[in-house]
This record gives structure tokens, C-alpha cells and sequence, in this order.
């Protein structure tokens, strides 16, 4: 990743790096006396810090509850996340009728030759008693109505069994809703809501030998303070990097801060390149991040031009049946190739009352926006949904950095490859984030180390922080226009140059004022932006969800694209 490094004297010794936006006391070890003194009464001490509340963070938190001290760490309320919006539900083996080999295999295909067979295995063999920690817990899972009280099972796209089991179609907020319950119990577990997470602290950041995550900085939304969290243990379970992208289904949350973290802290980034997206989301400036399912097409629903015409056909036999990657990219190539905002679902030809019976949901938000979908075609556009790389770890959440950990849609553990099956990113949260918290707990529990202090002593409040609104817009923007989709080399250039302005001047505004949630939200999107741009870059096919015009074929062997952090340079400084 390019840094901006803009060195400049601050007073007393102290001297600030802009790229990084830390003084140089930080980096070296050099501290001046008072750092020392502020930090014996401005650090909080834990076993464990998990920073993230989704459902990957939970399932740690819970694990280690009543053996670990742990502090959880969420940007909003404990809800606010991905994992709550999980309409669909988990992948598991858990009919006659299915096999452990059909899931792996489902898996493999729909990754496209890139995922680790060894750990997709291993995943798909726990999957079983993963669901039934949660049955435990109490997730109100949806039954048949056969009346035998079994488990329904539903079948979606690249599943060759009805193995998805559910709650409704709100599988992820039953889920939370109950483990967030069990979490307010547990007396050994501080949950620090409106927090946001800084940065890492590391011994090799402090001057010390080794490298090794001490703990980390979160900002208080509530004071304004930054406070300094120490612990021998640290897990990044912030989700995915969807807002980096104008159109996507995620939450304000999503915004790859345990990816930017993590490879700040000198950790491996994998598969950066292969972004998820769904075909239909609501266009419309309030509607912020609704999808609409691709049952309505299933149910006979038609992409359209504003003029009316149908397009899917030339572009599939399949048409409106296609893939959903066949799909977003025909939307991608009529909107660019005629400058629309947006194309139209039409299924106003079928009778209003089967629509209601059968949207009843889709229905009622549309009607929100005065969109009556019996009447008119819904606008919708594709939108970014899932990351399916990350932060490189090993089937314990092992990061490269000891005592960091990483669980759930933060990391790339080779389950995913070029493309997520569906309902296997819950199922990974569980597997990997029970697995994280049995290598904790097997480990010494070691001691919290007196770390500095945050200084911000030499920094002022920002006068336009209009500045952070226009930088994230316009990332928002070139990364739909460039690096979404449909990619070429040309758009992948112009997408690095506009990253690398923005990284110098996130780089000097986080270096002169306090910071803020939005700036820190910002800075972590540039740098998730900068790896994608870079993985995309160094894949030389097209494969899975990375699609480019300049290599249209896949390559006989498929590899990985493995992003290492070059040794940060502190000379002459």
C-alpha cells in the first residue's frame, strides 16, 4: 500500500508521520515521561478484547464467558451489524438425504477451484453441532408443518440439498437477538457499545523485540475520548468492506476496519479481489440498502429498460434464471453501456394478490417509497454483498501477528475461494469463531501490559469536516465506476490514483485534528480500497466474482492473490 509519509515537528520531541497519523514515541518507543503517567490512568485491562459484535464476535465473547475477562467492542448497538440483516440462514448437514462429500463439493464448485478442500472439510464436518450450540441457546428455528416438530429446510442457489436451516426469513436477527440476551448475562463480559476500534497496539510499534498485538485503541462516540484497551489476547470480528462501494446490502458498519487493522499490524491479505454481488437492490436515495430477493425473479419477475424492453435473454439463455453474478453483470453492462442509474424488476403482470401473498415484505417496503410493485416495475440496481477475502488466518483464527485472532467475514480461511456459496458465512462465524476461543482458552492467559496513552495533546477539533463527507463520495463512487463488476486495467489504474490522493490527504487531515468516527471510518476504506485495487491488479484471469475485460479467461491453475505489508521504515525520521 503507497504511504504519504509528510514528517513534520510537532514541539518537545514529538514528531508526527502523516501517513499513519501516530507520533513518533509510538513507533519507536521513544516516550516522553508524561505518556507514561496519563497511561497509568487511562488504561483498561482484559484477557481478551474482541472488537466486532456480529455474529463471529459473539460466538467468541461466548465461548471464553465465565474463563476470560473480555471486553466486546461494537462501532454502534450490539445489533447494529451484517449478521442481524442475514435474511437467508446456515448452511449444515442435517438431513438423511444429504452427505458431508455434497456440501463440500457444492462448496467447491461455487469457489470456482479456489477453496482450501482441507478447510472446507473441516468446516462442513463441524457444521452440525455449530447449529446445535445455537438450538441450545434457544434460536427459535423454523419447524415443518408436518406436525413430527422437524427442523424446516430450505434449498438456495448452488445447494444441491435442502440443507439451510432458518428462523422465518430473519434467520440472522433471531439469532442475534438470543445471543445478545445470554451476552447481557455474563458478568465476565464488558460490552463497550459506540466504541470504535483505532488501531492495534503492537509490541514491534512500541520499539520492543518480537511483534506481538498487546491490545488496541477504541474511541468513546459518548466522550470523544480514545481509550487504551490492553490484553494478551485481541479478536477482529468487524465483518465485511461493502461500504466502500456507493451501492451495497450492508449496514454503515461495514467499512473492512479489522482488515484495514490487521494489515496495518503487518498481517497477510488474501482474494481482496473477490467481491459479492447481489443483483437487485432497491434504487432509491432512502431505501439505503434493501434487497430484493431473487425469488421475485424466480416467481417471474423481469429486468427491464426504462423503455420496457427485456434484456436478460441476450445475455444467458438462462435469463432471468441466470446466476447471480451472469445477472449483476448484465445490469452492469446495460447501465454503463446506455448511462443509466438504474434498471427495472417487473412482475406487475402477474396477479396483485399473488404478489402480496407472496412479497408481503418486499411489498410493504416498496409501498414505503411509493413504489406499488402490482402497479410498477421496482428500480433496482446490483450491489456489493459480501467480501470473501481478508485477513490470512488458520483453522484456529491464527493471524501472522501473535495473540491476534480474526473470525468471520474479516478474514480469508479458505472456505470461500472465488465465491461464497450461500448461507456458508454464518456457518463459518460459528465454526472459526468456536475454534478462536478453544485455542484462547488452551493458551497461558498471560498478563495485560501498561501500555501509553493516547496523545492528542498537540492536535486540534477539525474546522471542515465536510472534507471526510466528499472523500468517502467520491471512494464510493470511482470504486463502483472502476473497480466494481466488470473491471479492465485502465479502470483499475485510474482507481489507484485517485486512492493514492486520498490516501494523502486522510493521511494529513488524521494527523492534524481529533479524531472521529467518520474520519476513522474513511481512513480504514481507503486502505481496504488500496487492497482490492492491488489484488485485482495481479489476477490475470477472470474467475469466480472477478470478472475483467482484458483477461476473460480462466487459468488451468488456480492460486490465491497473497498481499504482504513491506517492513515499515523508520529512518531518517
Amino acid at each position: 500500500m503507497t504511504a504519504a509519509w509528510g514528517i513534520s515537528s510537532l514541539g518537545n520531541g514529538v514528531i508526527r508521520i502523516a501517513a499513519i497519523g501516530l507520533p513518533l514515541w509510538f513507533i519507536i518507543g521513544l516516550y516522553p515521561q508524561e505518556m507514561w503517567d496519563s497511561a497509568k490512568t487511562a488504561m483498561d485491562r482484559f484477557d481478551v478484547i474482541v472488537i466486532g459484535s456480529g455474529l463471529a464476535g459473539l460466538t467468541v465473547a461466548l465461548r471464553l464467558a465465565g474463563k476470560r475477562s473480555v471486553a466486546l467492542i461494537t462501532k454502534g448497538a450490539l445489533l447494529e451489524g451484517a449478521s442481524d440483516w442475514a435474511q437467508g440462514g446456515i448452511a449444515a448437514v442435517l438431513s438423511q438425504d444429504d452427505s458431508l462429500e455434497a456440501h463440500v463439493r457444492d462448496t467447491q464448485q461455487a469457489g470456482a477451484g479456489l477453496c482450501d478442500e482441507g478447510v472446507t472439510r473441516y468446516v462442513v464436518e463441524h457444521s452440525q453441532e455449530a447449529v446445535q450450540w445455537l438450538i441450545d441457546q434457544g434460536v427459535p428455528f423454523t419447524r415443518d408443518d408436518n406436525g413430527e416438530g422437524e427442523y424446516h429446510l430450505a434449498q438456495e442457489g448452488g445447494h444441491s440439498h435442502r440443507r439451510i436451516i432458518h428462523a422465518a426469513d430473519a434467520t440472522g436477527h433471531a439469532v442475534q437477538t438470543t445471543l445478545v440476551e445470554k451476552l447481557h448475562a455474563q458478568s465476565s463480559i464488558t460490552v463497550l457499545e459506540h466504541h470504535v476500534a483505532v488501531d492495534l497496539i503492537t509490541s514491534a510499534k512500541l520499539g520492543r523485540e518480537g511483534n506481538r498485538c498487546l491490545g488496541a485503541y477504541a474511541l468513546d462516540r459518548s466522550t470523544g475520548r480514545v481509550r487504551t484497551l490492553s490484553a494478551p489476547h485481541t479478536v477482529l470480528a468487524t465483518g465485511g468492506a461493502g461500504k466502500v462501494y456507493l451501492y451495497t446490502t450492508n449496514p454503515d458498519t461495514a467499512t473492512g476496519d479489522g482488515i484495514a487493522m490487521g494489515w496495518r499490524a503487518g498481517c497477510r491479505v488474501a482474494n481482496m479481489e473477490f467481491i459479492q454481488f447481489h443483483p437487485t437492490c432497491l434504487y432509491h436515495p432512502h431505501a439505503k440498502s434493501f434487497l430484493i430477493s431473487e425469488a421475485v425473479r424466480g416467481e417471474g419477475g423481469m429486468l427491464r429498460l426504462p423503455d420496457g424492453t427485456a434484456f436478460m435473454a441476450a445475455h444467458d439463455p438462462r435469463a432471468e434464471l441466470a446466476p447471480r453474478d451472469v445477472v449483476a453483470r448484465a445490469i452492469d453492462f446495460e447501465m454503463k453501456k446506455r448511462g443509466l442509474d438504474c434498471v427495472y424488476l417487473d412482475i406487475s403482470h402477474k396477479p396483485a394478490d399473488f404478489i402480496r401473498r407472496h412479497f408481503p415484505t418486499i411489498h410493504s417496503r416498496c409501498l414505503e417509497f411509493g413504489i406499488d410493485m402490482t402497479r410498477q416495475p421496482i428500480p433496482v440496481v446490483p450491489a456489493a454483498h459480501y467480501t470473501c477475502g481478508g485477513i490470512m488466518t488458520d483453522r484456529q483464527g491464527q493471524t501472522d501477528l501473535a495473540g491476534l485472532y480474526a473470525v468471520g467475514e474479516t478474514t480469508h480461511t479458505g472456505l470461500h475461494g472465488a465465491n461464497r456459496l450461500a448461507s456458508n458465512s454464518l456457518l463459518e462465524c460459528l465454526v472459526f469463531g468456536r475454534a478462536a476461543a478453544e485455542h484462547i482458552l488452551a493458551q497461558d492467559k498471560g498478563e495485560p501490559l501498561q501500555l501509553p496513552g493516547w496523545d492528542e495533546s498537540r492536535v486540534t477539533d477539525a474546522d471542515e469536516e465536510i472534507v471526510i463527507s466528499h472523500n468517502w463520495d467520491e471512494l464510493r463512487r470511482f470504486m463502483w465506476d472502476y473497480v466494481g463488476i466488470v473491471r479492465t486495467d485502465k479502470r483499475l489504474e485510474r482507481a489507484r490514483h485517485r486512492i493514492r490522493l486520498l490516501q494523502e490527504e486522510i493521511g494529513e487531515y488524521y494527523s492534524h485534528f481529533r479524531v472521529v468516527g467518520d474520519l476513522l471510518d474513511l481512513r480504514n476504506l481507503v486502505a481496504t480500497a488500496d487492497l482490492i485495487v492491488q489484488s485485482a491488479t495481479l489476477r490475470h484471469e477472470s474467475r469466480g466474482l472477478h470478472f475483467s475485460r482484458d483477461y476473460p479467461h480462466t487459468l488451468p491453475v488456480a492460486s490465491n492473490t497473497v498481499l504482504h505489508r513491506p517492513p515499515r521504515r523508520h529512518s531518517g525520521t
